[in-house]
Order: structure tokens, then C-alpha cells, then sequence
């Protein structure tokens, strides 16, 4: 099977022929080609929408084509979770750890962090952990259709997610987790040290245990989001990657124009996908969009002959571990520092570590690319999804933080709804822009 992470970056057109010249009149224009826009895309064009899809980038490059390739509807706890604000200001001090907010002056950060702290709270926690498991399972569901398209090669396999204790106390964390993710539907199976060592050999001895997540699933990411990009330019879509949004103009409440650096747009409505870039795209259509990007790596390796045979999360070193191809991909880290790319080799280096706590052989791997993107992160977890209340004809999709992989599908799914009057699968009240007024 044909794994993307096998091609050079810039033979993306072998995947996805671009269009030339852009269609000036769209039903729908999305800004923004990752796995959000991409996947509105597809079902956009389902419904026979005329449908334009720009990216500043390239589509399916970013955050799209750096992940650990996880569909997780185990993550169905929100990131605001109770107590999660004192092990941030612990980690706050630590370069290295899993989580850490960079000290700056920044208004936006402050506000951030202030309803951040509002949401982890036990109500509003217990109130979004149905919103977002309903999500994943629904997305998750989706995947067993889209992956089996005509044409997909993107590596699906539904092997499940086992996570890693190295410790007692970090297991009977999970175990906490794994009862609340059985309330939304999941059914976790605890496994002792020996369950674990005989289904991954080269976990290091003195494991504390596993939790298997069945559910669960993994693939090749910019494969998947170059492959749906396909199927939506089958029916019609079209992609123009290197194509920036600069501007709008606007009459009473819609937008009518979207200004480019390759021309004007005038569709007939818009997508914002924008993820970390959102609220620096809205800010032009005076909405003040609470999202901070959030920084993580992945370390890709040539796959070793004793690589696990399924995806792991070593908990706590915070690292994904994902299988994927001819390739061993590792990801982890969460790091509030603005919209800044640059590369912090302590992190990185704290990635591979805490792998090689839980599994033997790390030190001898052949690494082949470091990468670093920016996850759209919003102070209570839950994405920003829906109609937007001041401009009619404005979809807003994004601030999937960590899980837009896993929740691609299903958001495509109610953009496209939105889109064409459709009554949407879902109540979106919980996910509207306003809830953070």
C-alpha cells in the first residue's frame, strides 16, 4: 500500500492536479486546505455544491501533514480538564514538559488562559465530554465509508490505540479516564504487565499496565487529506494551494467579496478552516475568534523490524507512537507560543526520551524528518463550529485542537448540512463562537 509520508512534499500534484484559474462565482469558498477544509470539500461537493477551497500554503501540508495519524474517539475528554490549571502552572516552569506555556505579553493569551480556567470546572467539563464523544464516534463512523472510496490509499487500519502506564499512579489515572469515556459509548479493556509484554515485545519491564481502546483507529494523514481532496475534485471541486486571503467586503450581513492574492472571490458563501490562523483571517471581519496555537512535534523514523504492531500512547511521557507504512512516526508535546514555527531541540529531544522510557530500541532508529505545526486550540476543548452570528452567509470550522484528524470527517459533514439547509446531525449550540462572549 502506497503511504504518502513515501513521497516528496513537492510531488503533491502526483495526488492532486491544482486548478489553473479560479472560479470568480463558487457556492462555497473555504479557506483553508487541511483536513477541516478539505473534508467540507468532499461533502460540500456530495451535494453538488460549486465548491473553491484556497490555502496560503498547500493543501494538506500544515498540521494535516505532520500528525501522529490517530482517529481517537478515546480522546473524548475535552482539554479543559479539572485540575489540569495546577499541573500548568507546574509545567509552566519546565522547558521539556508535555505542556508549556511560553511567558509573553499577550492580551490574547491572557484572555485565553482566563476562560481556559473557566471551562475546567467540573460542570462545564461533564457538559462538553458527551459533545465531543458524540462528535468522535459520528467522525469515526465516517471514516469506515470515506477510507473505503474509490481511489483511497491512505493506510486506514482499525487496530485500535493501547495506552501506557509506567506507573501505578498513571494507571489509575487512566483507569479514572477510561471511565469516563465508557459513559460516551467506548468499552475499554485493562490489560496487566503481561498482556501488555506479549502483545508489544519491546516495552521495557515494570509497565504498570494497559488500557486497549478498540475503537480507535490510525492511518497515513496527508494521505487521507490528499486522497478526499481527490474525491472532491471528482465531483467538482476545485484547489488552489499559495492562494491568501487578505480582505473582504462585506454588504448588511453577508460577505460578498473575498479579496486574494490571486484575484477576488465572490461565492455565494464562506468557510473559515483556518485553524491556528482563524482568528488573525476573522479579525478582518471584526470577530474575535479565542483560539492560541499550540505547538507540537513529530519525529518520523524508517519503521524497524520490531516496531508495535498497533498505535500506542505512552502516557505519561505524553507521546503518540503510530505504525504508518514503512514508516514509525512519534508526536507529542503541547506548547502556547504564539504563531512561532521555529524548532526547540530540547523539545524534540524530550519526545524521543520519553519514548525510550517505555520502549527499548529508540536510541538506534533512522530518523528522516523532523516537523512541527501549529494545533488550534480553544480555551475549553470544543471546537468553534457554526453559522456565525453576524455574518449570514459565514461558516466557521475550526479550533479542533489536538483531534482535527479525528474529527475531519464529521465536521465536513455539518458545514455541508449548514451549507445547504440541511437541519445538522447535531446541536451546535455548544460549539457556537458565542458561547465564549
Amino acid at each position: 500500500m502506497k503511504s504518502c509520508a513515501d513521497l516528496d512534499i513537492d510531488r503533491r500534484a502526483e495526488w492532486l492536479r491544482l486548478s489553473d484559474a479560479i472560479e470568480k462565482n463558487p457556492d462555497v469558498l473555504v479557506i483553508g486546505g487541511g483536513v477541516i477544509g478539505v473534508c467540507a470539500a468532499y461533502a460540500l461537493s456530495t451535494r453538488q455544491k460549486r465548491v473553491v477551497v484556497i490555502d496560503a500554503g498547500s493543501i494538506g501540508a500544515g498540521s494535516s501533514y505532520g500528525n501522529a495519524g490517530l482517529i481517537v474517539p478515546s480522546h473524548s475528554l475535552p482539554l479543559a480538564v479539572p485540575g489540569v490549571i495546577g499541573k500548568g502552572l507546574r509545567w509552566m516552569l519546565d522547558k521539556e514538559s508535555p505542556f508549556y506555556i511560553r511567558p509573553r505579553a499577550d492580551s490574547a493569551l491572557f484572555s485565553w488562559l482566563l476562560k481556559f480556567r473557566a471551562a475546567a470546572t467540573e460542570e462545564r467539563f461533564r457538559q462538553s465530554l458527551p459533545v465531543l464523544g458524540n462528535l468522535l464516534r459520528a467522525s469515526r463512523e465516517l471514516y469506515d465509508d470515506w477510507t473505503k472510496l474509490p481511489g483511497m490509499e491512505c493506510a486506514f487500519e482499525d487496530k485500535g490505540l493501547l495506552y501506557l502506564y509506567r506507573t501505578a499512579k498513571g494507571l489509575d489515572e487512566g483507569r479514572h479516564e477510561a471511565d469516563l469515556v465508557a459513559e460516551v459509548g467506548l468499552s475499554p479493556r485493562f490489560m496487566d504487565q503481561a498482556e501488555v509484554q506479549q502483545l508489544i515485545p519491546r516495552v521495557r519491564s515494570g509497565i504498570a499496565g494497559g488500557i486497549r481502546y478498540s475503537e480507535d483507529a490510525h492511518l497515513d494523514p496527508q494521505a487521507f487529506v490528499l486522497g478526499m481532496a481527490r474525491q472532491a475534485e471528482g465531483n467538482g471541486a476545485a484547489f488552489f494551494d499559495h492562494t491568501e486571503a487578505i480582505g473582504f467586503k462585506t454588504a448588511g450581513r453577508e460577505i460578498t467579496t473575498v479579496k486574494t492574492t490571486k484575484g477576488d472571490i465572490y461565492p455565494d458563501q464562506v468557510v473559515l478552516a483556518t485553524g491556528a490562523w482563524t482568528p488573525a483571517v476573522a479579525r478582518e471581519l471584526e470577530l474575535k475568534i479565542p483560539i492560541q496555537a499550540a505547538k507540537g512535534y513529530s519525529l518520523t523514523f524508517r519503521r524497524p523490524d520490531w516496531s508495535p504492531p498497533m498505535p500506542l500512547n505512552l502516557s505519561e511521557a505524553k507521546v503518540a507512537v503510530t505504525p504508518m507504512g514503512s514508516h514509525l512516526r512519534l508526536a507529542g508535546t503541547l506548547e502556547l507560543a504564539g504563531m512561532d514555527l521555529s524548532i526547540n531541540a530540547r523539545r524534540v529531544d524530550a519526545i524521543r526520551r520519553g519514548a525510550g522510557t517505555f520502549l527499548e530500541g529508540m536510541d538506534n532508529l533512522e530518523l528522516l524528518e523532523i516537523w512541527r505545526g501549529l494545533r488550534p486550540c480553544t480555551p475549553d476543548g470544543l471546537p468553534i463550529l457554526g453559522t456565525s452570528s453576524a455574518w449570514d452567509n459565514l461558516i466557521v470550522a475550526a479550533g479542533h485542537a489536538m483531534i482535527g484528524m479525528s474529527l475531519g470527517p464529521v465536521t465536513g459533514e455539518v458545514v455541508a448540512q449548514l451549507a445547504s439547509g440541511e437541519v445538522p446531525d447535531f446541536n451546535l449550540d455548544p460549539l457556537a463562537q458565542e458561547r465564549f462572549a
